[in-house]
Formats: C-alpha cells, sequence, structure tokens
C-alpha cells in the first residue's frame, strides 16, 4: 500500500527513521546507525548497524538492515537525518528509493549551509563526488519547522506525512527516538536534541 493511499485513507503510516551515533573526528573506528521503526508515533522495533566514518557504504547498510527483515514488507516510509552519516558517508537518496521501493526523505533542521559544507570537504576525499551527491538527493522543501529533501514521492506528500509523524517537537517521532538510541549508544546517555 503505498504512502499516498495511506495518507488519503488516514491509516496509519508505519515508518522508520535512521541517524548515525556521536564520535570523534579522526576515528577509524565504524560508527553505530539506529533504524527505529514507528506504527504512526508509537515504536515498534529497532535495527541496528555501523557505517564507515567518511566512507561510502551508508546505502548499503541500510539495504542491508532492511532487506530480508521483518520490516520492509511493512513500511510506508524512510526517514533519514540529513544525507550524511558518520561525517560525510553521503547517501545516495534516489538509489535507496529505488532499492527499498520506499520514498525516502531527508530531515534537516536548518537549510544546509553549502559554502561550509563544501569547505570541511576538502579534507576527505572525493569531495566532489560526494557534494554531487547532496544536489542529487534533490531540491530542500521547507516543512514545518524543518526543511527536507524528498525521493520517491511528492513534497506534498512528504510533507502530510512529516506532520503526521509528530508527536512531540517538530522532528517526526521514528527520527527523533533513533536520535536518542543512537547518542545513548554513542555516549551512555542520550542527547537533548534531536
Amino acid at each position: 500500500m503505498g504512502l499516498a493511499h495511506v495518507l488519503d485513507s488516514n491509516k496509519t503510516i508505519r515508518s522508520i527513521g535512521f541517524d548515525d551515533a556521536s564520535f570523534e573526528r579522526g576515528t577509524d573506528e565504524p560508527i553505530g546507525l539506529a533504524g527505529v521503526v514507528c506504527e504512526a508515533t508509537r515504536f515498534d522495533g529497532m535495527v541496528w548497524g555501523t557505517v564507515n566514518p567518511d566512507g561510502w557504504d551508508a546505502n548499503a547498510t541500510m539495504v542491508e538492515l532492511l532487506e530480508g527483515s521483518k520490516f520492509l514488507p511493512q513500511l510506508h516510509v524512510a526517514l533519514v537525518d540529513g544525507v550524511a552519516f558518520g561525517g560525510f558517508n553521503v547517501l545516495d537518496l534516489e538509489q535507496l528509493a529505488e532499492r527499498l521501493e520506499l520514498p525516502v526523505v531527508a530531515v534537516m533542521r536548518n537549510e544546509p549551509d553549502f559554502e561550509r559544507i563544501e569547505a570541511a570537504l576538502q579534507h576527505v576525499s572525493d569531495p566532489d563526488r560526494r557534494l554531487e551527491r547532496m544536489h542529487r538527493a534533490g531540491t530542500i522543501y521547507e516543512g514545518r519547522h524543518l526543511h527536507f529533501q524528498v525521493q520517491g514521492t511528492s513534497p506534498e506528500l512528504a510533507r502530510q506525512m512529516l506532520d503526521r509523524l509528530r508527536h512531540t517537537g517538530h522532528i517526526p517521532e521514528p527520527l527523533r527516538i533513533a536520535h536518542l538510541v543512537a547518542s545513548a549508544v554513542g555516549t551512555g546517555e542520550s542527547g537533548r536534541r534531536a
């Protein structure tokens, strides 16, 4: 059942939100990645993996965590906290939507500052390729108290879905919980801000 049908018929949205654990710059250690599954805004399950700092495996890790899992057939949408994990391990958002056969929405509190991002990218390999992936993720849209990029559905449907997945605060609940879990595993306690 597609996202449009779920929204039109006011059915419960099943989603997953991915966020990475905090980490120290310059580390070579894999970085934790929490994937939190929610039925509407209620926690319903979780997957856990790792990504390499400034690597190229964020897409593969998310696909591996979901393909063959009990969760993937139930999901209507995947949410990601921005398009970069573990520093500059940049997602190919379009490819992720195609592989999972789901809409994928990258959520950001603020519009990215591409001047600062370009400067920071000069410290990692293949900066142009990483920046190109960021731009290829699509137009940055404004939502209620956040910004987002979307592949696999329309910005209008993505906006409606994001509004329905809020419980407390401005961040959709799957991403808020993923942030809390990832930060607790990474630092020993959950962070204050999702």
